[in-house]
């Protein structure tokens, strides 16, 4: 008689392990660098300071400001914490921990999405920018709420799709600054003034920053399923 061995979920392959170490530590740092600084100081003197787009709001009505709040700490909070949900240990070792933490970033997606799709209006980026950070906000709110039902019902294969789509559009927080950095100082360096520059690449981010992570992580999942 032949014995059956237990299975167990396999190990992450190094190539796996490097990506995520850097999702993790982009994510924090950006969490860190960019929102950090609304926890700290008014709008008035982060406007003073040329930061972000913090003077875009910084005479508009207390419902905007607020929901420029809103957005910054619930966002900031779901790039926080979509890392860990992709750690293997986790899920493996704790899952209650992993479900937990699932609850607290899909809340915080939903309040950051509506709280998203309502600065749309007032972007610095005009129509191109509602229409670019509007998009973002709809997408990111329909794959979160995939991800949610498909746990729902157990269907942990599409679960775990729609949560790496998810974590995808999650991540425009960090292509969005880097991107934003990288075009400003191209132009820059082909002498650019640096605030004509800074609008320009604002246009292009409205889109930049979160489509092509979605075709990334479409391209990652329909090649996992030809290796399968």
């Amino acid at each position: 008689m032949t014995a059956t061995l237990p299975t167990r979920e396999p190990t992450r392959a190094p190539k796996n392990r490097g990506w995520w170490g850097w999702f993790a530590l982009s994510s924090l740092a950006i969490t860190v660098l960019a929102v950090g600084p609304y926890l700290t100081a008014s709008l008035a003197q982060l406007s003073a300071d040329d930061h972000g787009v913090a003077s875009n709001y910084v005479d508009r009505s207390a419902f905007f400001q607020g929901a420029l709040y809103v957005h910054a700490g619930a966002a900031g909070l779901a790039l926080l914490l979509s890392p860990l949900q992709f750690a293997a240990r986790i899920r493996r070792r704790n899952p209650r921990l992993h479900r937990t933490i699932g609850k607290v970033v899909l809340a915080a997606i939903a309040v950051a999405g509506v709280a998203g799709l309502v600065l749309s209006f007032v972007n610095e980026a005009g129509l191109i920018g509602v229409f670019g950070f509007g998009g973002l906000a709809i997408v990111w709110l329909a794959s979160a709420s995939q991800a949610y039902r498909a746990a729902r019902r157990r269907d942990f294969g599409a679960h775990r799709r729609w949560a790496i789509r998810t974590f995808a559009l999650t991540y425009a927080g960090v292509t969005l600054r880097l991107q934003t950095i990288l075009f400003v100082t191209l132009q820059v360096a082909f002498g650019a003034d640096a605030g004509a520059a800074f609008d320009r690449a604002y246009y292009v981010v409205t889109f930049s920053c979160w489509v092509p992570n979605l075709l990334v992580a479409e391209w990652y999942l329909r090649r996992e399923r030809r290796a399968r």
